[in-house]
């Protein structure tokens, strides 16, 4: 099989390698026709759709290009042949290095074929004086735009980003709005552990009022709860009424409750429901390709309900990786996708069997995967006992934090309202019994000094009396 035509195969079956890719390809770099066109097409969808074309979509866009019956001929028997199984070339270090050395040698090709004919044709537009330019274009194609800050001569832009204003998205919780400085910053994946049933839906629901009621616009992406029931405690938030009181509501109490806070938001809140363990970053990717199209809608923030039941883009259902791996795989990619959209990403994540009983939770209890805390930005525990429930409070953890120093506010305690499901801010008398019992000398559990690994540590039960 030819360079070209693995290239091109790949183009259509693997996502990660056409987004790395595409942009450095060019049009004369593939000799045949056919390939020509196949690129030209495959490269039109991916910028006007932003995803893949499959065989079926790519072969209804080729009718619609004006070639002759023989082009069109020779680009179907193409298309038929770079569509088949790819499995051999998915080593993705080896397809990089091997087109972007693609990628140099036909721009060096097609740049000394134009300095022949400019030296060939003396009344040609460009002039002898091009050549070095088209040379040196040509030697500088490579896959790593950017070669390096340079300390001195980048003075300027480190100034501006030590000044820059950095935009964030602000808690309605002063703690959290305390430890991240502000508010969640975008391009940001940001953790809640907690144990079933203590509160990981109700936060998300709870921050996704939030949001909506400063006038952002909220995406909420649910693979455990119906849509219906993620809006129900969203109901339940914004318009203060329990959730089992609902029910109880006449349809013109309701409409008015709901037209009240149509005039007082400029946001919106979408909730899109996914089957358990069916949907991955490429299905998030086209729903906001949808969004946007059909809708006018740009999320300011995303929410994932949550992170263990998503699947990977980038590891094949049932392969042979462990959980290690599968689950870092799931936050890189939502990291990834909130680069991408330089948006916040909020996910949760639920602890182990031992971190369900615990009283203080650490890293060491973060169920099925220990990469998580190397990829989010912000991570916390949200603890409950029963005498934290009899006050109406929740404890938080901080676990990892990249906006601030995790060991100040280590831990701080949070209202709860599980009727109307609503977080609010308590008195300062409880965060005070919480730094009287040692708070301050509490030190991460994830500690940078030990290369990533975890130190597993004995955690008392906090008196709250």
């Amino acid at each position: 099989m030819q360079i070209e035509t693995t290239i091109l195969g790949n183009l259509l079956q693997n996502e990660e390698y056409t987004r790395k890719v595409l942009p450095f390809l060019k049009n004369d770099y593939f000799t045949s026709n056919a390939e020509k066109i196949v690129y030209g097409t495959v490269n039109d969808f991916v910028t006007k759709y932003n995803s893949l074309p499959t065989k079926e979509a790519l072969s209804i866009e080729l009718q619609e290009v004006k070639i002759n019956e023989e082009e069109f001929k020779e680009t179907m028997e193409l298309l038929d042949e770079i569509s088949k199984d790819t499995e051999e070339y998915t080593d993705l270090g080896w397809l990089l290095d091997t087109t972007e050395k693609f990628c140099q040698d036909k721009a060096i090709y097609n740049a000394v074929v134009e300095s022949i004919s400019i030296l060939d044709n003396p009344k040609s537009n460009q002039g002898k004086g091009a050549i070095p330019e088209i040379l040196s274009d040509a030697l500088s194609v490579s896959f790593d735009p950017h070669v390096g800050h340079d300390y001195l001569d980048d003075s300027d832009d480190r100034f501006d980003f030590y000044h820059r204003v950095e935009e964030k998205i602000p808690f309605d919780l002063e703690y959290f709005n305390k430890i991240t400085k502000g508010g969640l910053s975008q391009k940001s994946l940001n953790i809640c552990l907690a144990g079933t049933g203590v509160g990981k839906s109700l936060f998300m629901c709870h921050v996704a009022s939030a949001c909506l009621s400063q006038n952002q616009n909220v995406l909420y992406i649910t693979l455990e709860m119906a849509e219906e029931k993620i809006a129900e405690r969203i109901d339940a938030n914004l318009l203060d009424i329990a959730v089992d009181d609902l029910h109880a509501l006449s349809k013109d109490m309701y409409d008015r409750k709901i037209e009240n806070l149509r005039k007082t938001t400029k946001g919106k809140l979408i909730v899109k429901e996914y089957p358990t363990a069916s949907a991955n970053v490429n299905h998030f990717r086209a729903l906001l390709n949808e969004l946007n199209l059909k809708r006018s809608f740009v999320p300011d923030i995303i929410f994932v309900d949550y992170l263990n039941i998503c699947t990977s883009s980038r590891i094949k259902t049932g392969a042979n990786v462990n959980s290690y791996t599968y689950i870092k795989s799931i936050a890189e990619e939502l990291r990834g996708l909130a680069v991408e959209n330089k948006i916040p990403i909020v996910s949760a994540t639920q602890t182990t069997r031992s971190g369900y009983s615990n009283t203080d939770v650490g890293l060491e209890d973060t169920s099925e995967s220990f990469g998580l805390p190397a990829t989010a930005d912000l991570m916390f525990a949200i603890i409950s006992t029963e005498q934290m429930e009899e006050l109406g409070q929740i404890m938080v953890k901080q676990l990892k934090n990249r906006y601030n120093d995790p060991t100040v506010n280590r831990k701080f305690v949070v209202g709860i309202d599980r009727a109307k499901m609503r977080l609010f801010d308590v008195d300062q008398a409880a965060q005070d019994e919480l730094v009287d019992n040692g708070q301050e000398d509490d030190k991460p559990s994830f500690d940078v000094a030990t290369n990533g690994k975890f130190k597993k540590r004995d955690f008392s039960e906090f008196d709250y009396e």
